[in-house]
């Protein structure tokens, strides 16, 4: 299940502040400035700098 539409507006990414947006699956949050990925768990976003992933190219 995708992360709520309200939730992800007022989620910003925790390293730059910036917005944040679904992945295509819906499986992690992107922050296309800082290039990282944040998972999604059991519909919790995990927003931790250091679990998240770098975007792949």
């Amino acid at each position: 299940m995708a992360v709520k539409k309200e939730l992800l507006e007022i989620l910003a990414c925790p390293q730059c502040k910036g917005d944040l947006a679904e992945t295509a699956t819906g499986d992690g949050l992107v922050c296309d400035k800082c290039r990282l990925v944040y998972e999604v768990r059991d519909d919790i976003p995990i927003m931790i700098i250091e679990e998240a992933r770098p975007l792949g190219d």
